[in-house]
């Protein structure tokens, strides 16, 4: 199959349709737009919400990205990518120009940056990836080809046609005359010659610099108008340039502008946290994970010094059930397996220092909402209706992030109902995390593994935001009733101070 696209070895494209239900709750939307800022023009945010579902495209984006590790690959690849932004930049400005030969000529200004950039970018990539050698295969074919030799030849033709056009302006009070050049003397050099005598030293440079981008006024509009009436022939061939080849991009080159942009984007986040990642090994049948060091994104980007976990599930067990003080880490643990999936799954690097992860068809979350008074329901009846949905549409290949769900009601119910759903998820053998104040969820199953998050043994209200695999303390619910009666080590320090 000839070389369509950076992103997706089959020529795909990414779903346009809007962030998919789990993305808020995971905290995807906030590393997104660390990703995409500066990067608006690119509108990568398709790629970020758009996971995939074979190993073999993961491994196609595994092999670019670490094609890019390589100086020189991403230094021609950053060159280029500097010159479709002039070039853009160009065609933009000409669209807003009303006089036709000026418009005529940004844009014969931009077809000579990308005759340019094009051939460059074939001979500075030295690529093993399947994906940016088919690329480099693509430039050199087409740039050899005759219609992108013709664009090139016809602008440079044109361009050196122009720039020998000659011609003499005479102001006399408000009448401005335009003449053919007729070998007048230019002064110019014996002025300066003059006055170089008097300098003394370095001098200051008091010459004005002119905007590049900067629409002609309507004297210099007239006065362009009437050098194209003395050569015509110039002209005529920037007129027939601009008719022919507009527009003169090629589009899969336009797509791989835009798409690099989103390996660049996430490699330059990974470099501003000081924290490692890895390439994941990803699998679509075996559910045995692993991660070690790993951590929350979205908080990375934000916080300096982040606590990292380790996690793994083998042979039978398919669910943390994680318990533990409030505040303790527990909802940053679940986005953190979130995360680590949906970024598996876009064939990215995963933080962490090595990573084992599963190919799953889709993520769903449940996480805590305010009341909606426009469903007329409460809200121990509205996590009952998501949860359901969630139940209706899961598969075996599914991903299920649960937080403080059922936390608004008793324990005994929230015992019984959390006993049916966990019970539902490990019947559909789905992979997934359980944040719950009932420890004895934790021991539901052989499917089912304990994860508490921790405390300083000597200062009870000190949190390490360590989650670790053990046995449920018994303390959980503890934590939320004296949480919510105000008897926590915190709320009784500040009555005593008070």
């Amino acid at each position: 199959m000839p070389f369509q696209s950076i992103l997706f070895e089959g020529g795909d494209d990414a779903d346009d349709t809007g962030p998919p239900d789990h993305f808020a709750d995971l905290h995807l939307d906030r590393i997104q737009a660390e990703l995409t800022q500066g990067r608006e023009r690119y509108r990568l945010e398709p790629f970020f919400q758009t996971p995939l579902h074979e190993v073999g495209a993961v491994r196609y984006r595994h092999e670019v990205l670490r094609d890019l590790e390589d100086d020189a690959v991403r230094a021609a690849i950053t060159r280029f990518a500097k010159a479709m932004d002039t070039i853009r930049e160009r065609l933009a400005f000409a669209a807003k120009l009303h006089h036709p030969l000026q418009r005529r000529a940004w844009f014969l200004e931009a077809a000579i940056t990308y005759c340019a950039a094009v051939p460059e970018l074939a001979a500075g990539l030295q690529p093993k990836s399947q994906g940016l050698s088919g690329l480099r295969d693509y430039v050199a074919e087409y740039a050899a080809a005759e219609p992108f030799s013709t664009l090139a030849g016809e602008a440079a033709a044109v361009k050196a046609a122009l720039a020998g056009v000659r011609y003499a302006i005479l102001i006399q009070g408000s009448r401005v005359t335009v003449s053919h050049y007729q070998d007048e003397p230019d002064y110019g050099a014996e002025v300066i010659a003059a006055f170089d005598k008097f300098k003394q030293g370095a001098v200051t440079s008091y010459l004005a610099k002119l905007p590049e981008f900067a629409e002609i006024d309507h004297v210099e509009g007239q006065v362009l108008d009437r050098v194209a009436k003395l050569h015509p022939s110039e002209f005529d061939a920037l007129h027939a340039f601009a008719e022919t080849h507009e527009p003169f991009v090629d589009p899969v080159i336009a797509r791989f502008d835009r798409e690099v942009q989103f390996y660049l984007a996430y490699r330059e986040l990974m470099e501003r946290i000081p924290l490692p990642f890895c390439y994941p090994r990803v699998s679509a049948r075996s559910k045995e994970i692993a991660a070690t060091g790993t951590f929350d994104l979205a908080l990375a980007t934000r916080v300096p010094d982040v606590v990292t976990n380790d996690l793994h599930l083998a042979g039978p067990e398919r669910m943390f059930v994680v318990t533990g003080p409030n505040n303790g880490g527990k909802t940053t643990f679940a986005r953190t397996f979130g995360q680590l999936h949906h970024l598996a799954g876009l064939g990215l690097p995963v933080p962490g220092r090595d990573a084992r992860l599963f190919l799953p068809d889709r993520i769903y979350t449940h996480f805590e909402r305010e009341e909606e008074l426009a469903t007329l329901r409460g809200k121990f009846e509205d996590e009952l209706v998501r949860v359901h949905d969630i139940l209706e549409h899961a598969t075996a290949r599914s991903v299920i992030v649960m937080n403080e769900s059922f936390s608004s009601t008793s324990l005994h119910d929230a015992l019984f109902v959390g006993s049916e759903v966990l019970r539902r998820i490990l019947d559909l053998d789905a992979l997934g995390v359980y944040v719950t104040f009932v420890d004895e969820l934790a021991s539901l199953s052989e499917a089912t593994v304990s994860m508490v998050s921790q405390i300083e043994p000597d200062n009870p209200a000190e949190r390490t935001f360590k989650v670790v695999r053990k046995p449920a303390d018994g303390l959980a619910y503890a934590w939320a009733i004296a949480e919510k009666h105000g008897l926590t080590y915190e709320r009784l320090r500040e009555r005593i101070a008070a």
